[in-house]
């Protein structure tokens, strides 16, 4: 499922983002959703999250266990 829509997203959620340093190679980090930072329903390049660990970045993947 893709990281476009707000409301496939929840704070525990697993996912894969893309952060702001590897926007131009596309290289994916996994982690589980700490925050949500975008306020808008929806965002083309995906919903910003910080990530437990700290991360920040564009939900690019929601994986599904």
């Amino acid at each position: 499922m893709n990281g476009q829509n707000r409301a496939n997203i929840a704070p525990g959620n697993k996912v894969k983002i893309v952060l702001k340093k590897d926007q131009r190679t596309g290289t994916l980090t996994e982690g589980i959703v700490k925050d949500i930072l975008t306020k808008s329903p929806t965002h083309p390049h995906g919903i910003k999250v910080r990530l437990e660990d700290g991360q920040v970045g564009r939900v690019k993947e929601i994986l599904r266990d």
